[in-house]
């Protein structure tokens, strides 16, 4: 890759694994699943960054990716079209200000996007230019008109958690991770939740829970048949799991560094900046190329 990535589309259906630049990179990179084919490097526009994340539509032709428009400060949904080269056909808005993860729901039309809130500009790198006035919220946006259906906020006094990543569970709950932009000592939530009876509430956790997080939640991920959320703290090196019905912890592991987390069919595997991958209970170290999928 050219630089550093952040996150990953798939789709069953798509031939393509692709990686997105981290903000404010303005590549991905598309890697054939299957076969030992050069990878496809493709770019936003001039005036457009990408923000980490994208999705494919259900049938893994159209790829959405979180950018943004970095004149005005308008997150912005890229459409690609994975079939002829992730060639740029089209765009719509994100309805707010730094688009970040974006998950398709389960009936395969809606697109849900965490703003998160915070403006940037590639001149100035990764510094957060609107902190005071930052606004995160949710939106769920049709993907064949880019109509927008509702936008969610939390209370204003939560004005400051921005919204990233993003997890929907077997009752099409969408679990939110946030990373708390405002004073260290300020009591507040690093998770949200939004369904189709509260709106968008925030969720509060067992104080050990809590305290294990912190402010930051680093990579949400859905297991056990959508019963089990996984929630990572890279800053204090913990997998937080939940259990979606009640919302109450029921396993907390520490691995320092840890910050990717990824479903597998009876748990969970994390990987952290050290390298080392785990999975359950057991560590295994990169180095010594022992990974168990």
């Amino acid at each position: 890759m050219p630089a550093r990535g952040h996150g990953f589309a798939v789709n069953p259906r798509a031939q393509w694994l692709v990686a997105f630049a981290r903000r404010p990179g303005n590549f991905a990179v598309a890697m054939h699943r299957r076969q030992a084919t050069e990878p496809v490097v493709f770019h936003t526009p001039e005036d457009r960054h990408f923000y980490g994340h994208g999705v494919y539509s259900t049938d893994g032709r159209l790829l959405y990716a979180a950018e943004n428009a970095f004149a005005t400060g308008e997150g912005i949904i890229g459409i690609y079209d994975a079939s002829a080269g992730f060639r740029r056909i089209s765009e719509f808005p994100s309805y707010g200000i730094g688009p970040h993860e974006i998950v398709l729901m389960p009936d395969g039309k809606t697109l849900c996007v965490a703003n998160g809130g915070i403006r940037t500009h590639p001149d100035q790198g990764r510094q957060k230019l609107n902190l005071p006035t930052m606004a995160p919220s949710i939106a769920l946006i049709e993907t064949k008109s880019g109509t927008l259906l509702s936008s969610h906020t939390l209370t204003p006094d939560l004005h400051r958690l921005s919204l990233r990543h993003m997890a929907v569970d077997a009752a099409h709950q969408v679990w939110i991770g946030g990373q708390y932009e405002g004073d260290i000592l300020d009591d507040v939530p690093v998770l949200a939740r939004l369904d189709q009876d509260r709106g968008l509430v925030a969720v509060e956790l067992e104080k050990r829970a809590a305290t294990a997080l912190g402010k930051y939640a680093g990579s949400v991920a859905i297991g056990n048949a959508g019963g089990t959320l996984a929630v990572s703290s890279p800053r204090s090196g913990v997998i937080v799991q939940l259990d979606t019905k009640t919302g109450k912890a029921v396993n907390l592991e520490f691995y320092p560094g840890t910050c990717g987390v990824q479903a597998l069919r009876n748990g969970f595997v994390s990987s952290s900046e050290t390298g080392r991958f785990g999975e359950g209970t057991h560590a295994y170290s990169w180095d010594n190329h022992i990974v168990r999928t």
